[in-house]
């Protein structure tokens, strides 16, 4: 699988926003109709998304469509391949399959992810909001200028933005990224010296983990709000370790710790991974338990040695 990245891909073209172009709604329907047929019974609809989508805001020339299928591992890659598309996997939002071409780009998502009503409460949000959508306008056009050959830049930098009118939206839905924005970055390296390291005089130990492609760091957001973190290392032989959950204080008691790990086991099957371990201190091993985790060997490939309190446990997950 790919890991989330800010660079820009060396492929995209420069960063253009042009004014809107009715256009771009008969280019969706087309596109659309090969879309859901090379995607067969699994697609449910297409949705029409991103700027292109609103009428009278610039965009870059780029339909942006979100393809609602039945069942998510059974996409046909190979079909969009053949209508001229380019796989790159998740790209940071889990559960997401990616697919691009020059002029489209395809955000497939299972049918109940909260990120498909996320793009349509923010769609439907400027086009009920004129005064916010020449706010929006005027932050594209200026990132445009600012970073025209840094894509990945044009797009993290509108993010504050977004996240500020899905809360007006009143947007609450439950879902999980990799950090990748600054504000995100943040949260992660807060609540790991907050709940876990603020003890060590040098800090965390283990910021060379953010950089490791091993390693993934993952937020779940609760609207637009950030509500809990995971630090997941993959091994060797299918395996995978969960170094750490936390769910922030004003948030717990609400049932995320469950759903997030149960969230987080159903991405790891996702990519393949058979066997889920931890080493569960004295106070977090009843929540391990009520989630069908037993005394199982952790056998770090890395050598590492936890807590001796701890108690190593796992999962079977495939």
């Amino acid at each position: 699988m790919l890991k989330a990245s800010r660079q820009s891909n060396s492929k995209d073209p420069a960063v253009e926003v042009v004014p809107y172009d009715p256009h771009w709604s008969k280019k969706f329907a087309q596109e659309a109709a090969k879309i859901k047929a090379a995607l067969g019974d699994n697609c449910i609809t297409v949705h029409h998304i991103g700027s292109t989508s609103i009428p009278g805001l610039s965009a870059k020339p780029i339909i942006d469509m979100v393809p609602v299928v039945k069942d998510i591992l059974k996409v046909d890659a190979a079909a969009l391949e053949n209508l001229g598309y380019e796989g790159r996997g998740e790209l940071g939002m889990l559960f997401r399959r990616y697919f691009s071409n020059r002029t489209c780009h395809l955000h497939i998502w299972e049918e109940g992810n909260p990120e498909i009503d996320k793009h349509l409460t923010f769609r439907s949000y400027l086009i009920e909001n004129p005064d916010e959508l020449k706010r929006y306008e005027a932050l594209k056009l200026t990132l445009a200028e600012t970073f025209r050959q840094d894509r990945a830049s044009y797009t993290l930098s509108k993010d504050d933005l977004v996240k500020e009118m899905l809360q007006k939206a009143s947007f609450q839905g439950i879902t999980m990224i990799q950090a990748l924005t600054d504000r995100e970055w943040e949260a992660v390296k807060r609540m790991r010296l907050q709940y876990f390291f603020h003890q060590f005089d040098k800090g965390d130990p283990y910021t060379w983990t953010f950089e490791d492609a091993n390693h993934f760091h993952i937020i779940l957001m609760m609207g637009c709000t950030i509500v809990g973190y995971a630090h997941i290392q993959f091994w060797p032989y299918r395996r995978a370790a969960l170094r750490i959950i936390v769910i922030e204080e004003a948030f717990r008691k609400q049932g995320l710790g469950q759903y997030f790990l149960a969230k987080l086991e159903r991405w790891l099957n996702h990519q393949g991974i058979q066997s889920f371990h931890t080493q569960a201190s004295p106070e977090a091993r009843p929540f391990y338990q009520q989630a069908g985790y037993c005394e199982m060997p952790f056998n770090d490939p890395d050598g590492y040695k936890g807590d001796p309190r701890d108690t190593d446990m796992g999962k079977a997950i495939s």
